[in-house]
């Protein structure tokens, strides 16, 4: 619940943007990374864009964009299965940029990842078959991560 009090929000931010030198971008895939990758942003003096679906896709709308040559950081709140984070960083890449890296808050990944990833926590997560969840056996609904059970 960081990511709802602008102190705790700042302050990680800050840590972050600390880790990379000349940060020219900060690119977020939508929607839970908009808010840590403008924050980050704004510690680095640098630019803050994001990447939504769009026919099932991440893309740069709204007028975004990356220029060549540009150094661009990809911001995630939290790294699953690198899915998001992996489109956001070929967004970057395919449009030239130096891509330093992703940063996130949390790593619960449990594949190797494709993209250099730092992490302010790494956690262990914890997966259930269904018939062995003892949330799904108290009728406890789960809510779906990320953005790609959405309408496309």
């Amino acid at each position: 619940r960081i990511l709802e009090r602008p102190d705790l929000t700042g302050r990680v931010a800050a840590e972050i943007a600390s880790w990379y030198e000349g940060i020219d971008v900060v690119v977020a895939p939508a929607v839970g990374a908009i808010v840590l990758g403008f924050a980050v942003a704004e510690r680095a003096n640098a630019r803050s864009i994001f990447a939504e679906r769009d026919a099932g896709a991440l893309r740069l709308r709204r007028g975004f964009f990356i220029e060549p040559g540009e150094r661009a950081l990809v911001v995630e709140d939290v790294i699953t299965t690198g899915g998001s984070a992996r489109e956001t960083y070929d967004i970057a890449q395919g449009a030239g940029a130096r891509t330093l890296g992703v940063a996130a808050l949390v790593d619960r990944s449990t594949a190797p990842l494709t993209f250099p990833l730092r992490a302010l926590l790494r956690v262990e997560a914890v997966s259930w078959d269904p018939a062995a969840c003892p949330l799904c056996a108290a009728g406890v609904a789960i809510d779906i991560p990320g953005s790609r059970h959405l309408a496309r």
